[in-house]
C-alpha cells in the first residue's frame, strides 16, 4: 500500500485512492476547455502537461477563473524546501509555474522555507540546508520568471514578514489539526508542529502587503495537499480569501513506479540533476531507467513493449512537448519497430538539452538582489 504525505512517498501510487482520500476534484473537460479557450485567447497552446493530465486534479481552480474573467487578478505562489540538489521532478513543476505566469501576466511568490527539512530530517543540519538555498534559488532563478513581477521568500530571512502573520495563522489551528493532517505526535519537535503555518503566509501575504484581498493559485505536486488543506481551514479565519491549486502527478524514479513512484534528491540512481553532464545522464538512463521492452530482440520485435510501464516513455510524457512525436514513439515501441535502447537515446538527447541549456542559463545570471527586495511588492518594510 502506498505511503503519499508531505515528507515520504512510497510505494506504487494510485491516483484515484489519492483523490478519495485528500478530496480533491478531477480537472473536468470543461475545466480544461475554459483553460484552452484563455490559453488560445493568449496566441499559446495549452500546455502539454494538463493537456495529458499530469495536472490532474485542483482545488477551486473553476472559481478562481471565473473571477479572472470576471477582472480580478489573482497571484501564484509555490515553494522549494531547500533539502538537497534540484532534479528534474523539481523542474517540471517550475516549467509549468513560468507558462503560468506569463499566460496570465501575474506575480509569483516563491517561498524557500529554509527551515522545514531542518526541523523534520534527523541527519540534515542547518548550515547545510543554508547551502542548499543559495544553489536552489540559482536553479529557481536560471527558469527564467519575469524578475519584476517575482519574489523570493525565505522564511528566516524574511521573518519580519511572515512570523507577524503567522502567529495569527497559529492561533487558528490546534495541536489535534497538525498531528491528524501530518502524523505528528508527542514527541514531535515543536518546530514542525508550528511550522505549517509558515507555509500558509504567501497564500495571502500578498492581500496584506497590498492592503487588498487577492485570489491565489497554487501549482504543486500532489504530496503538499495536506498543507494546503490547513491553510484553505484556516485562512478566511483570518480574513482572506481561500487559496486554489492546480496539482500534478510525480515524475516516477528512474528505477520505475513499484520502486521509486517518485524521483527523490537522495537517491542517484533515481534521479537527474540538473548539474549532471550529459555522460551522466547517459549513463543514469542505460543502467537504471526501468524498461517496458521484452527480454530478447526477437520477441521485442514480434510482441512489441509496454510504453505504459516504461520509464522513458513516461518520462517523455513531462518533458516531450510535441504530442504527434510522443504519439509515434509510443506506437512504434509498442509494435516493436521502436527498441528499449532507441528509446532510451530518444530520452537521452531530449534531457540532455534541457539540462544543458538549464545550465547555461545559469551561469549568465548575475546575481538574486532583483528576486529578493521586498520593497518591490510590499508597501511595509
Amino acid at each position: 500500500m502506498a505511503k503519499v504525505d508531505p515528507w515520504n512517498v512510497e510505494g506504487n501510487v494510485n491516483y484515484d485512492d489519492l483523490i478519495k482520500d485528500f478530496g480533491v476534484k478531477k480537472i473536468s473537460p470543461e475545466l480544461k476547455k475554459k483553460l484552452e479557450s484563455i490559453s488560445k485567447s493568449k496566441g499559446v497552446e495549452l500546455h502539454h502537461l494538463i493537456r495529458r493530465d499530469v495536472f490532474f486534479v485542483h482545488r477551486d481552480l473553476d472559481k478562481l477563473l471565473k473571477d479572472f474573467e470576471k477582472g480580478q487578478k489573482f497571484f501564484l505562489y509555490t515553494g522549494r524546501s531547500p533539502s538537497g540538489k534540484i532534479h528534474l521532478g523539481h523542474m517540471f513543476i517550475w516549467y509549468f509555474t513560468k507558462w503560468l505566469q506569463d499566460l496570465f501576466d501575474v506575480e509569483l511568490y516563491f517561498q524557500f522555507p529554509d527551515e522545514e527539512k531542518f526541523l523534520f530530517k534527523k541527519n540534515l543540519s542547518y548550515e547545510e540546508v543554508q547551502k542548499n538555498l543559495e544553489d536552489n534559488m540559482k536553479d529557481v532563478a536560471a527558469i527564467g520568471f519575469n524578475p519584476e513581477k517575482t519574489f523570493f521568500i525565505i522564511n528566516t530571512r524574511h521573518a519580519d514578514i511572515l512570523y507577524p502573520e503567522a502567529v495569527k495563522v497559529a492561533k487558528k489551528i490546534t495541536f489535534s489539526n497538525v498531528k491528524s493532517a501530518f502524523g505528528l505526535t508527542d514527541s514531535s519537535n515543536i518546530g514542525s508542529i508550528f511550522y505549517t503555518s509558515m507555509q500558509a503566509v504567501p497564500a495571502f501575504l500578498p492581500s496584506v502587503g497590498k492592503e487588498k484581498k487577492l485570489n491565489c493559485l497554487i501549482p504543486h505536486a500532489v504530496d503538499q495537499d495536506p498543507h494546503f488543506r490547513i491553510t484553505r481551514d484556516v485562512i478566511e479565519k483570518v480574513g482572506y480569501p481561500k487559496p486554489a491549486s492546480i496539482q500534478c502527478k510525480f515524475l516516477p524514479g528512474l528505477r520505475g513506479f513499484e520502486e521509486d513512484s517518485k524521483m527523490s534528491s537522495s537517491k542517484e540512481s533515481s534521479s537527474i540533476y540538473m548539474s549532471d553532464t550529459p555522460n551522466e545522464i547517459k549513463k543514469k538512463i542505460n543502467k537504471y531507467a526501468f524498461s517496458g521492452g521484452r527480454e530478447t530482440l526477437e520477441e521485442h520485435r514480434k510482441y512489441g513493449g509496454n510504453p505504459d510501464i516504461d520509464v522513458c516513455y513516461n518520462w517523455l510524457l513531462f518533458f516531450e512537448e510535441d504530442d504527434k512525436v510522443l504519439e509515434k514513439v509510443y506506437k512504434d515501441y509498442k509494435t516493436g519497430k521502436l527498441l528499449s535502447g532507441e528509446l532510451k537515446n530518444i530520452l537521452i538527447e531530449k534531457l540532455t538539452k534541457i539540462v544543458i541549456k538549464h545550465q547555461e542559463d545559469r551561469k549568465k545570471l548575475k546575481d538574486l538582489k532583483k528576486y529578493l527586495r521586498k520593497e518591490k511588492f510590499f508597501k511595509k518594510g
